[in-house]
């Protein structure tokens, strides 16, 4: 089965994933303080172990110097949407310039490349996720906040997904082996990812009216940037890189390709932005992606 096809098929596994979520909180089996309690479970223990997961592996140079070229992509990859994202919206639009520039690499992006590019591509994936979370507590923070006070160095050096690739990258380069019960833990922990992003975005989703769903401009005009015109720029990006890098390759643009991340909402409601638009903007994208990631991938299997 080819790439894109495969990415489909995981995308309509993720979005029945996303309808428990809906049904969940409607029929109030899962309301919005267990909702929030599964994004801790996310951040601070699963998405850590996937992240550590993936780089449970053999050494070797050729493994090093592809670390090295996802984190130049990764870094170059996110300074363009940050860049394009700057030039499509004003100041006063600050949630559409953190959702057009950051993707949900995290909760979206690791399970769709483990699921079609296999585990090890997650290896290559981590390093985006990194520098992702390193932004959206810095660069994200102030732009929706409008206060560059609001940055705090220490939620930096404390975030798990920060210190989880750290730990990752240092068990990389030492000749230490974690137990086979470790390991197994580890691997059955990060299985977990996908099913329960998407089951907290469904809570989300069933927040709002559906009606309503799709009637701001905004919404999709962010949709466009964050599903479309940053990942093609992004695909064109990655094509100057060499061809022998092609699974670093698609292991990035995936990332940079998944919809809204899912933390402008909680950086709307934190920073008492406008969480409803945010929302939306989380919900549309992740929808519309089912068509878009596809389409996308379809098109990089001739240019990369």
């Amino acid at each position: 089965m080819s790439i894109p096809l495969l990415l489909l098929k995981q995308n309509l596994i993720m979005m029945v994933y996303l309808l428990i979520g809906y049904f969940l909180f409607r029929k109030k089996l899962v309301g919005l303080q267990g909702s929030a309690d599964i994004g801790r479970l996310l951040l601070y223990v699963v998405m850590p172990c996937a992240i550590l997961n993936s780089c449970l592996e053999e050494f070797t140079m050729e493994k090093l110097e592809g670390l090295a070229v996802s984190f130049i992509a990764a870094l170059l990859a996110l300074l363009l949407s940050i860049l394009v994202s700057r030039l499509a919206f004003s100041k006063e639009w600050g949630i559409e310039r953190f959702g057009a520039a950051f993707s949900n690499a995290g909760f979206i992006g690791i399970p769709l490349v483990r699921m079609t590019l296999g585990e090890d591509a997650v290896f290559y994936i981590a390093s985006f996720v990194a520098l992702l979370n390193i932004l959206q507590w810095t660069y994200g923070v102030v732009t929706i906040s409008g206060d560059r006070s609001a940055v705090s160095p220490r939620k930096i050096c404390t975030n798990p997904i920060v210190l989880s690739f750290l730990a990752g990258v240092l068990l990389f380069l030492l000749p230490v082996f974690l137990p086979e019960t470790i390991t197994g833990m580890l691997g059955t922990i990060s299985s977990m990812n996908g099913p329960l992003a998407m089951i907290v975005l469904g809570v989300y989703l069933a927040q709002i009216p559906l009606r309503t769903l799709f009637t701001e401009k905004i919404v999709y005009r962010c949709a466009l940037f964050r599903l479309i015109l940053i990942p093609l720029l992004t695909l064109f990006l990655l094509a100057l890189f060499p061809e022998k890098y092609y699974t670093v390759k698609l292991s990035i643009l995936i990332a940079a390709s998944a919809p809204v991340g899912s933390n402008v909402a909680i950086f709307a409601q934190l920073y008492h932005a406008d969480y409803t638009r945010a929302v939306k903007e989380v919900c549309v994208t992740t929808l519309l992606s089912i068509l878009t990631l596809p389409l996308l991938l379809g098109i990089a299997s001739y240019i990369l």
